[in-house]
């Protein structure tokens, strides 16, 4: 029976000064043949750059792409091979999720950041939701996602220039290829949300800029929903000038985001109410700022020092 399994390779990403890797001790717990699995930790200062590297010297017929703080469930593997039996399936993922163990304001950020009406259909890749089923980019998440290493070197791997998006655009380019991606709400990896406020603000503001970038080199109509935040950034400043009714649709606004709050919070966490609600107010203000950002900003590929200071250790 293991001689039928695929052989597959673990990428994970670090930087060059991290000493403490938690992804790799979660890696060797995989429920999977010892040697039929590879190992690659590819250090340097840009993550799709040490992707890049590690997938070119990769052995394995399955990639999987694991943060440096991923802590897969060990029977991850198993569960991602039933679905790649189908050859047209290119890439399997789920969700990332927060750790019981998370700090409060860890599990606020998670509490939203899996919250339909902040993250829209990307929810998913914060909480499990519904059934496994063909997918887009929206759904899927690198920091815990499985994919043929063929296909990815057919297209170059990831374009290094559209970081933090660079997952997203290479999706794109599979499904109109004909590939198909698979969200399973049971192949999840735990892993700690932001730590602090200003972190979150960033990450929203980094997810806004990148999602911009990638829309004007790789337009798609499943972008569309991204314009949301940046023009109800727009409604924002232009509120004091509107007419009565135009300055309603804030108090909808609000009912709506009451309404989320109340449906992702606990019985016992509902003292959070004002912070999850004030939550989704700054995701929706952050993206769309970064969003505006990424309009202006021209991606540029690394610069060579980056590239040259990848380093790869086979553990």
């Amino acid at each position: 029976m293991n001689d039928r399994l695929p052989k597959v390779t673990i990428i994970i990403a670090a930087r060059l000064d991290q000493a403490e890797v938690s992804a790799l001790a979660a890696a060797r717990q995989l429920d999977y043949p010892p040697d039929k699995v590879e190992i690659l930790l590819a250090r340097g200062k840009q993550p799709s750059v040490q992707r890049n590297a590690a997938l070119r010297a990769a052995t394995g017929e399955i990639i999987y792409f694991l943060d440096d703080d991923s802590r897969p469930l060990p029977g991850n593997l198993r569960r991602a091979m039933a679905h790649f039996n189908a050859p047209e399936v290119k890439m399997v993922g789920g969700p990332s999720v927060c750790p019981p163990e998370a700090l409060a304001l860890e599990q606020a950020f998670a509490l939203v950041m899996g919250a339909r009406l902040a993250f829209a259909s990307s929810c998913a890749r914060y909480r499990g939701v519904g059934r496994t089923r063909a997918t887009s980019e929206k759904e899927l998440i690198l920091c815990n996602l499985l994919a043929r290493r063929d296909a990815l070197l057919e297209l170059r791997g990831f374009n290094e220039a559209l970081y933090p998006n660079e997952e997203n655009a290479l999706m794109d380019e599979l499904q109109k290829r004909g590939g198909q991606l698979i969200y399973d709400p049971e192949l999840l990896v735990y892993r700690r949300p932001r730590p602090t406020f200003q972190a979150f603000c960033k990450m929203l503001f980094n997810y806004g800029r990148g999602r911009a970038e990638q829309f004007r080199l790789h337009p798609t109509l499943g972008s569309a929903p991204n314009f949301v935040p940046p023009f109800f950034c727009l409604y924002l400043a232009a509120w004091p000038f509107l007419p009565a009714l135009g300055r309603w649709a804030l108090a909808v606004y609000a009912a709506a985001a009451l309404l989320q709050a109340l449906a992702v919070l606990p019985v016992k966490k509902l003292h959070w109410l004002p912070a999850i609600i004030g939550l989704i107010f700054t995701s929706h203000v952050f993206y769309g700022l970064g969003f505006w950002r990424g309009c202006f900003t021209k991606p540029k590929p690394p610069p060579a020092a980056v590239l040259a200071e990848v380093k790869l250790e086979r553990v």
